[in-house]
């Protein structure tokens, strides 16, 4: 039998550093509870956030000192609590010091965009490029310098750019950065991350990749914060169409993190080829090709790709308001179409909200009722079940958006880290 006494005493933390260590913690995660209140419900007093969250006024009146200190937050005017008692200064989130910076490689165009912690656009470019025909080298090579000319214009006025999400449209393996599967812009295995990294004229923050459509869902999911909005689904029309879905405010990603290619329901009686190399796919009736070759024939400006997209989408509305009977009925069948697929969704998803992003916010003012009322055709539940269809705001800007507001969830997840 071993002599127990003769044995080493296992080694223990001292209790303090345990209970040190705890207390660093839970205040680490009140930081972001507070960060995260002045996020979704705005400004408001000390008095106030102690009041939203449940902690203690005192604990409150540090998180904030705390906050000020790391540039997160900053106090301004005063407003009255109340009808009796001294005014309370707001706390504000303060977006001077530091930002996320979005970016979309899209089939027609590279876009930048930088947004401070509060929501305020600092800086965005979008330079086109036919994206599958210069190929993925080239096309790295100017996102790189893109990238490159947005942190230098941030940083010249004292904001950090605090990370970084590159937008594609298809499959992505968000652990290793690569585009494995992207038929609209013809790439393939490409190593997004990994070659913009090599490119970058200096170490970047956190660099990720994800797809277009489901960051342009959280981009109008945040655009709906303060809303009874928390199922929703967010349809991005451009050569493709891809769908983010919000469900119970959560981005659905699915269990390989594939959910929302809807643009591949076989939804086509006609059964066109589509880019992915399948047919009859639901983008072959109303993605950008679609309503281009049903409105015009080849050779027709719309499908000029030296022609900037507002551009055509301009000339197309023209048309459409001179009473041009193709042009009519190309939004007829796409509205129609659209309807169809949009339905499929509210029945399956049963989402409070159908917003209509890309292409479709140029000129989807012009189909949006014949939408709705195909939805409400179609759905099985007694008024479609709740759903509504919006036409986005955000147009062609809404993956970089989304990209630049999920580098900052790092800073509302963990602020003491920034």
């Amino acid at each position: 039998m071993p002599d127990l006494r003769a044995a080493s005493p296992p080694h223990t933390e001292p209790s303090w550093a345990t209970e040190s260590r705890d207390r660093g913690a839970i205040r680490r995660t009140n930081l972001g509870v507070v960060l995260r209140l002045l996020r979704d419900a705005g400004p408001r007093s000390r008095a106030r956030v102690a009041a939203d969250t449940g902690l203690p006024k005192p604990t409150v009146t540090s998180l904030v000192a705390e906050l000020v200190a790391l540039g997160l937050v900053r106090e301004g005017p005063t407003r009255r609590e109340g009808a009796v008692g001294r005014p309370g200064t707001l706390v504000h989130l303060d977006g001077h010091a530091v930002c996320g910076v979005g970016v979309e490689i899209s089939t027609s165009y590279v876009q930048v965009l930088a947004l401070a912690l509060d929501g305020e656009p600092l800086h965005e470019r979008r330079v086109t490029v036919p994206v599958g025909a210069a190929g993925p080298e080239a096309v790295l090579d100017l996102t790189a310098r893109e990238i490159d000319a947005c942190r230098t214009a941030v940083q010249q006025g004292g904001v950090r750019p605090v990370g970084i999400t590159v937008a594609v449209p298809g499959v992505v393996d968000a652990a290793t950065g690569t585009a494995r599967y992207a038929p609209a812009i013809g790439w393939c295995d490409v190593a997004v991350t990994d070659g913009l990294r090599a490119r970058l004229a200096a170490p970047p923050p956190r660099l990720a990749l994800d797809n277009d459509a489901k960051l342009a869902a959280l981009a109008e999911y945040a655009l709906a914060r303060g809303t009874d909005v928390h199922d929703m689904v967010c349809v991005t029309g451009e050569r493709g169409i891809g769908a983010g879905v919000i469900s119970a405010g959560r981005l659905l990603r699915g269990a390989g993190g594939f959910a929302g290619e809807v643009g591949h329901m076989p939804l086509d009686p006609e059964r066109r080829p589509c880019a992915c190399g399948r047919r009859g796919c639901w983008e072959t009736m109303v993605g950008l090709d679609a309503i281009l070759r049903l409105a015009a024939d080849e050779g027709d400006a719309l499908h000029d790709p030296a022609v900037e997209l507002k551009d055509r989408f301009a000339l197309l509305r023209t048309r459409a308001y001179d009473g041009d009977p193709r042009t009519r009925a190309a939004m007829a069948r796409v509205a129609d179409d659209l309807g169809l697929g949009v339905a499929l969704l509210a029945d399956v998803l049963n989402p409070r909200v159908v917003v209509l992003g890309g292409y479709f916010t140029h000129i989807g003012d012009l189909m949006i009722e014949r939408v709705r009322e195909v939805v409400h055709e179609r759905v099985m539940a007694p008024n479609a079940g709740g759903c509504e269809v919006r036409l986005s705001t955000l147009g062609f800007a809404a993956a970089a958006r989304g990209g630049a507001h999920l580098a900052l969830g790092a800073v509302f997840d963990d602020p003491a880290t920034m």
